[in-house]
């Protein structure tokens, strides 16, 4: 049975017995708690909390979800995915334990001619949570399962919560037995290779609170509505049922590593190690495929990050079955094919998905590269050492700032008859976990509760009247002060407002939020910022500038007009450059993010190489002869599928209703789901002058732009600069660029010319130089600061210069100096003959970075010191001489 198949069994079940079947939401998730949708109950978290009153009583989904805090097992054991589907249905405040536990056992063993998954009855066991006699019985009752399949588990394994305060409840887990040939007897309790959880189910029934882990809390109570939470895992199910080992050699995974074999040359089912690189490649390149079709980009920080380290990690173990050379151009659409029928939209989308996937390969193949020298370097200068061993900070520098793979640095190493410290790389690594750890606990405490907002988003929606009004007269629904309930706000404080209407526009779809007053008898409050804590709820951060705000009190929100307007006009610019990018460079060209506030738009776009500066220009000219035509601007609330098929353009991995807002410039020439504020006639924007252009990836590019009187003013003082040049070059402003370029060589030229007078000033100085030097032992050294030199090459070069004229005899020379803004530094060189004697210039060049209060140190021939103690350059020399008296005693 196809995976597909399943799924679309599953829903069809769940639809005939009263669901309403949703699509999968993002991977990209609004919670800021989280990266990714890393479980199918992600999206429904709102409404199991109850801090949003669910729409519907009972639904079903199939969720893309994507975890990679096990990603070190993927390939190892046969259910470890990255990515993976999660089938779930929902109760909210509707059917409990027994409707939950009739459902699951009739879909599973019902069979498959009648529409069911045909599982074997005597196949499946059962765990339920071991205070959870209700659920047992249940079991019985319900299923006939034998109570010798019914096993009860504790807490860790069998209770769910978020490790938060809020819902919580015992679960009950159904596993399938796959046999003696997989593990020993004795049910999911003893062996959960052989028995593999297929189905969880939660019963959210508890409110918990004072958590002081995920498995230790207090219960405060029953909840008022209790809820159904249950998963289904597609990837497992579908292993089963299609008769192979692990879910990759499902009918949606198999062929990419398929495709890696034939790439590879080698075959599957034979070495182990290659077997888990094989699934390896086949989990995260598919994974990557999904995360991309979702919005996701490669890039250094958050969810790019991940996806970056998927990416690479693929290319790491195709490295390791012996390709060299680029492969997702095959891995990717083998993937592609796979998945399509599940989910049309990474075929639709395939140009630019690829786009990006290729162009991450191969930059991280030419980081391969450039990290393959560096590491040559290392080996060599270990092995020069007679070291036997690369440190862990080498390996974990390689690692850490140019992404090379720690299992190349060891492959590399040990062809070179050497290993590498892993313990001392482990514990770097541990160490820099532990602070990601800790940045993520502090960004977790820094969140808000939302259960703080559950019984003001009780009273319905918050109703934005921005769109028409400036201005809506209102209530005073809730009031919040240091993030808690309270029933007033006084002069001086810093509180959370929610009305039950508002005109001023809360951030989001890239627009900042609106300023603004909120006003009422006797009170004035000074709008800061304006958020959505949870889906349909605005909030108004706001400083009691005079008077006491209270609950139940009128309140009217006054939006700052001119800002609201020069916020529209930057709004509706982003549409036309997005508009004009797309006319000039190709559909592929599609939006990555924007930002747009009073007088400036910021905008990404899918693209992988700068723009010349005709085809900015050719931008630019096409938005303003937007402006110019004075265009309509039209917005319509329709349902998504329309929007869609009217050819609406939506921003990736951005969350959309049933129904839409489309916003028209021109009807069909810019054409976008959006819910900004906007101008009503393109005229209305004004002056779009583009400022700049820059990479913010491999394949996304960045324009700015002033818009509307902000952009005039750029204009001007640009214009202000130019009269300038042209009275002081006493140039007409079309020879403006000649001329500049004119005296930039004459300059040139000049710094050449001076450059090689005192090249040949210091040279003059050598002879002299030779002439100072000093026995110390069987070491003749030359110590001197020298003045005065432009730069720290300069003094570099003459000490080498005078190192070489003093002969094969052992000598050292150390010469300061003041470079550039009188910063003093130390260079010291050795030859050979001194080396042997045990003169060596990175000890004696940090010797006098000590007295300099800086640092230093180099190799043992050439090293430099330096620091901000200018007075100490004397002393630091003498040290110097005093360290080589002791090196060489």
């Amino acid at each position: 049975m196809k995976t597909a198949e399943i799924a679309r069994r599953y829903l069809d079940y769940f639809e005939k017995n009263g669901h309403t079947i949703l699509p999968s939401a993002s991977l990209v998730t609004d919670d800021p708690a989280l990266l990714f949708t890393v479980a199918g109950m992600v999206p429904f978290i709102p409404y199991l909390s109850g801090d949003v009153p669910s729409p519907y009583s009972r639904v079903a989904d199939n969720q893309k979800c994507i975890r990679t805090l096990d990603i070190d097992e993927v390939g190892k054991t046969p259910r470890h995915g990255t990515f993976f589907q999660m089938l779930g249905n929902w109760s909210f405040g509707d059917y409990f334990k027994e409707g939950a536990i009739r459902f699951a056992w009739e879909l599973l063993t019902t069979p498959e001619d009648d529409g069911g998954l045909g599982f074997d009855p005597a196949d499946l066991w059962v765990t339920v949570y071991e205070e959870d006699d209700e659920a047992r019985e249940l079991w019985l009752t319900l299923t006939g399962i034998p109570e010798e399949r019914i096993q009860r588990l504790g807490k860790d394994s069998n209770y769910w919560s978020t490790g938060l305060p809020g819902p919580a409840g015992p679960c009950s887990e159904i596993f399938f037995d796959r046999g003696p040939e997989y593990g020993i007897d004795g049910g999911p309790a003893t062996d959960d290779d052989r028995y593999v959880e297929i189905w969880n189910l939660v019963f959210m029934q508890y409110e918990i609170t004072d958590v002081r882990s995920k498995y230790d809390f207090t219960i405060v109570g029953e909840l008022p509505a209790k809820s159904i939470d249950t998963g289904m895992g597609l990837e497992r199910v579908a292993f089963l049922k299609q008769g192979v080992d692990n879910m990759y050699e499902t009918d949606q995974v198999r062929p990419v590593l398929d495709k890696a074999v034939e790439l590879s040359g080698k075959t599957y089912g034979q070495v182990h190690e290659d077997d888990v690189r094989f699934r390896v490649v086949a989990d995260h390149v598919r994974s990557s495929l999904m995360l991309l079709s979702d919005g996701v980009t490669p890039s250094n920080e958050g969810r790019g990050y991940i996806l970056r380290r998927l990416m690479r990690r693929a290319i790491r173990a195709m490295r390791l079955l012996g390709v060299e050379g680029p492969t997702f151009a095959e891995l990717f659409a083998a993937s592609r094919d796979a998945m399509k029928e599940a989910y049309p939209e990474v075929e639709a989308d395939y140009p630019r998905l690829s786009q990006y996937a290729l162009a991450e390969e191969a930059t991280f193949l030419r980081t391969l590269a450039a990290g393959s020298e560096l590491l040559d370097a290392s080996v060599e200068e270990t092995r020069r050492a007679g070291g036997r061993s690369l440190s862990g900070s080498e390996a974990f520098l390689l690692h850490d700032t140019y992404g090379f793979p720690i299992d190349l640095t060891m492959e590399i190493a040990e062809e070179a008859g050497l290993s590498v410290d892993r313990a001392a790389f482990d514990s770097l690594m541990q160490e820099q976990r532990a602070r990601a750890k800790a940045d993520a606990r502090s960004r977790k405490r820094q969140l808000a509760d939302t259960s703080v907002y559950r019984d003001f988003r009780a009273h319905g929606e918050t109703v934005f009247t921005g769109y028409s009004d400036l201005e809506t007269a209102s209530s005073v629904l809730g009031l919040l002060v240091d993030g808690q309930p309270a029933t007033r706000a006084t002069q001086g404080q810093i509180a959370e407002v929610i009305l039950a209407e508002t005109a001023l526009y809360a951030e989001s779809g890239g627009q900042v939020a609106d300023k603004g007053v909120i006003v009422g008898p006797g009170f004035e409050l000074d709008v800061i910022d304006v958020q959505k804590p949870v889906p349909g709820l605005i909030s108004h951060t706001v400083e009691v500038v005079s008077g006491e705000v209270g609950l139940g009190q009128p309140a009217t929100s006054v939006v700052d007009a001119v800002n609201r307007r020069a916020a529209q006009q930057a709004h509706s610019a982003t549409h036309l450059v997005h508009a004009a990018l797309r006319d000039t460079l190709g559909t592929s060209a599609t939006q990555a993010g924007s930002l747009n506030r009073a007088g400036y738009m910021r905008f990404d776009f899918s693209w992988n190489q700068a723009l010349s500066e005709a085809t900015k220009s050719e931008i630019e000219e096409i938005a303003n002869n937007a402006v110019r035509d004075n265009l309509e601007v039209t917005t319509r609330v329709l349902p998504l599928d329309e929007a869609k098929s009217l050819g609406a353009m939506a921003l990736f991995g951005e969350k959309y209703g049933e129904t839409v807002r489309m916003v028209d410039i021109g009807g069909p020439w810019s054409r976008e789901l959006c819910a900004g504020t906007h101008v009503g006639r393109s005229a209305e924007v004004g002056l779009i002058s583009l400022v700049s252009e820059s990479s913010v990836g491999a394949s996304n590019r960045r324009v700015e732009a002033l818009v509307g009187l902000d952009a005039f003013r750029e204009l001007a003082a640009e214009r202000a600069i130019v009269s300038q040049l042209t009275t002081h070059l006493k140039a007409p402003r079309d020879q403006l660029p000649a001329r500049i370029a004119e005296l930039q060589a004459s300059l040139k030229a000049a710094e050449k010319r001076i450059a090689q007078f005192e090249a040949k000033a210091l040279g003059e100085r050598i002879p002299g130089l030779v002439e100072r030097a000093q026995q110390v032992g069987p070491v003749r050294v030359v110590a001197h600061a020298i003045g005065a030199v432009g730069a720290a090459d300069d003094l570099r070069t003459l000490t080498l210069q005078v190192r070489d004229r003093m002969g094969s005899e052992p000598a050292v020379v150390a010469l300061g100096a003041l470079v550039g803004d009188d910063r003093p530094v130390v260079i010291v060189a050795t030859n050979e003959a001194a080396r042997d004697a045990g003169a060596k210039a990175g000890v004696l060049a940090k010797t006098a970075a000590g007295l300099l209060g800086g640092g230093g140190g180099g190799r043992d021939d050439v090293a430099q010191g330096g620091g901000p103690d200018a007075s100490a350059l004397a002393r630091a020399l003498d040290a110097v001489v005093a360290e080589l008296r002791s090196a060489v005693a």
